[in-house]
């Protein structure tokens, strides 16, 4: 039986993937206002800070850092998992089920991360920032829509022009 060997540390810092289960959907872009609903509801719930974020048109990749004394992102995830598939539902947006009757809008599972030090952080919102141009959707990250480096250029943490161009780009962000 294989245990699951999430690493709980309160108040931590962790970067997540989270995937839809049609790897082909567009669904978090076509209702990211809906996804943005999820994460304020969410929040409200069950506080953490969003410390970078990028949707993308079938997963999305963000950081969070818990509140001192709580572990708990699991919880979260459920919470902005099931306000989003609310809302789809509400507007009629047809979601296939899997044969137990649960919705299969997303892999039941996440990847996890927990943040070391500042240049883990570091080096994990670069690979949030710049995934849209690694997956071909963009040519600059600034170009993308759906990302928190709007906020950290507005905050004076990043530049605009930040990574440049892809066509003249050789990067290595985040994780190999």
């Amino acid at each position: 039986m294989v245990h699951d060997r999430r690493n709980r540390l309160a108040g931590g810092t962790f970067f997540f993937t989270v995937t839809l289960m049609d790897r082909r959907s567009t669904a978090l872009i076509d209702h990211v206002a809906d996804l943005r609903t999820a994460f304020r509801l969410a929040r409200r719930e069950r506080p953490f800070c969003l410390d970078a974020i990028v949707i993308l048109p079938d997963h999305l990749h963000a950081v969070f850092t818990l509140p001192p004394g709580d572990p708990d992102f699991s919880g979260r995830w459920r919470r902005i998992k099931g306000h989003f598939s609310s809302a789809l539902i509400q507007k009629g947006v047809p979601l296939g089920r899997h044969p137990n009757g649960d919705l299969a809008l997303w892999q039941r599972r996440f990847w996890e991360h927990t943040i070391r030090d500042h240049d883990d952080f570091a080096r994990h919102v670069d690979y949030i920032h710049f995934n849209p141009v690694k997956h071909g959707l963009v040519q600059r990250v600034v170009d993308w829509p759906h990302s928190s480096f709007h906020r950290y250029v507005s905050g004076g943490i990043l530049p605009s022009d930040w990574a440049g161009d892809a066509a003249d780009l050789q990067s290595d962000f985040g994780e190999p």
